[in-house]
């Protein structure tokens, strides 16, 4: 998928992109990744009360069944 970066180094990143990443609209770190850029969600500060529990806020994309058996295999080898 392309996208354009403007004059003042704007970079839009497409909806599409975003949602399947889990990026909501806000504040991101960038960082240098090899010959590309990593971008990610800051992930926030504060810990919420869930059923008694304390909660890390979620910092990124979302984790399915697949990933996680990509995990595991990778785990084995």
């Amino acid at each position: 998928m392309r996208t354009t970066i403007d004059k003042a180094g704007r970079l839009v990143i497409p909806k599409p992109l975003r949602d399947q990443v889990g990026i909501p609209a806000g504040e991101v770190e960038v960082t240098l990744d090899g010959a590309g850029l990593r971008v990610e969600p800051v992930a926030g500060d504060e810990l919420s009360e869930e059923d008694g529990r304390l909660v890390i806020p979620p910092a990124g994309g979302r984790i399915d069944d697949e990933i996680v058996q990509v995990l595991r295999d990778a785990a084995q080898r």
